[in-house]
């Protein structure tokens, strides 16, 4: 990720078609060394093609992924007859919570 990253700012910074040395001086002037295979398969995947297109391809793809807000799922049905059951169970034993320590005590508060 970072390789493309460095890739798409030396995009941006006017190189149309960075190279591996490019990409490697844009990581180290940051303190990351470059990976040098990752850096030559990045440049074999995007050779010749337009990082423009890419983006905008990736972005129609990305757009038909499912994110998880399809609606819940149905309540379960209620259990008829559990009463009995219910009342057979042992109850729990409630434990008083402990009191949490105040941090009044250290004479001064969060925005003082």
């Amino acid at each position: 990720m970072k390789h493309l990253a460095a890739y798409l700012l030396l995009g941006l910074g006017g190189n149309s078609s960075p190279s591996a040395s490019d990409i490697s001086a844009v990581l180290s002037s940051v303190g990351i060394e470059a990976d040098d295979d990752r850096v030559n398969t990045l440049l074999k995947e995007l050779e010749g093609k337009d990082i423009n297109e890419l983006i905008s391809e990736g972005s129609k793809k990305l757009a038909s992924v499912p994110t998880g807000g399809g609606g819940g799922g149905a309540a379960a049905p209620a259990v008829s007859g559990g009463g009995a059951a219910a009342a057979a169970a042992p109850k729990e034993e409630e434990k008083p919570e402990e009191k949490e320590e105040s941090d009044e005590d250290m004479g001064f508060g969060l925005f003082d």
